[in-house]
């Protein structure tokens, strides 16, 4: 992201709300995975889409916020025989959550049953449900909006694109809650987006 976009976002996202949003869906993250008895982040996309640009930022954020917990484990669908052992793990991991576990689902389009349910399962273990979605959602009882606990829907009209949300979500994360400016937060935010990336292992 160059310096002509981040002035762009500053003045499209100016008086919009939308850092008062992605700041208290990152807080939540954030507090949920350093919590006293934190286990572990577990990040899921959809079945058409796995979250790997998410994955690899977190764990850089993770890195340079020392904030070790909010590297994720990635879990897919149908991890191919032979994948490395950090990119093997399938839903089946989801169904074993328990208290103290985090579960990020990150859906731009409908989730789909057969993650719902394995989602369900894990909030029915104690597990904190956060959702990143697209919007579709109807946050009705069986949907991803209705199980998570915390949700930032990014719908196609909104200011800030599904992408770009993800970005900001992953860099205010690593950073504690704090009384800041909205535009104080956007200029560190974007200072995080230009910087080099860490060494990542995805």
């Amino acid at each position: 992201m160059d310096a002509v976009r981040v002035s762009a976002l500053q003045e499209r996202l100016a008086g919009t709300g939308w850092l008062e949003l992605v700041g208290h869906f990152a807080g939540a993250l954030h507090r949920s995975v350093s919590r006293r008895r934190a286990d572990g982040l577990l990040l899921v996309g959809t079945e058409a889409y796995e979250p790997w640009h998410l994955a690899a930022h977190l764990d850089d954020e993770a890195a340079w916020s020392d904030v070790p917990r909010l590297a994720p484990t990635l879990l897919r669908h149908r991890p191919p025989a032979g994948a490395p052992a950090h990119l093997a793990h399938d839903l089946r991991r989801l169904t074993e959550a328990r208290r103290g576990a985090t579960v990020l689902v990150v859906a731009p389009q409908a989730a789909g049953a057969p993650l719902l349910e394995r989602v369900q399962d894990a909030r029915r273990g104690g597990a904190t449900v956060l959702a990143l979605d697209g919007g579709a959602e109807a946050g009705g009882p069986g949907d991803l909006g209705g199980l998570a606990h915390e949700r930032l829907a990014v719908g196609t009209g909104d200011e800030v694109p599904f992408d770009l949300a993800q970005h900001l979500v992953c860099a205010a994360a690593g950073q504690p809650p704090a009384r800041r400016s909205a535009l104080g937060r956007l200029a560190e935010l974007a200072a995080r987006l230009t910087a080099e990336p860490g060494i990542r292992r995805w």
